[in-house]
């Protein structure tokens, strides 16, 4: 059976590549944690979505400065 690559429907604004869902390092005050996002598989810019900064990033912040 051949495999089909899925593309995304994200593309890199600086190299025009396909972004790609893979684990990205985050730093934030001065804490740093792994999470699963879109990214350029070219040049490694990430890709925040709306949800991710929302929801997600939000909690994150929260328990980091609640430290």
């Amino acid at each position: 059976m051949k495999e089909v690559e899925v593309q995304s429907r994200w593309i890199c604004a600086k190299c025009g590549e396909p972004l790609v869902e893979a684990k990205v390092r985050v730093h934030y005050l001065g804490n740093a944690f792994s999470m699963e996002m879109l990214n350029c598989p070219k040049c490694g810019m990430a890709m925040v979505t709306e949800e991710m900064a929302v929801k997600k990033m939000a909690e994150a912040e929260k328990i980091l400065e609640d430290k």
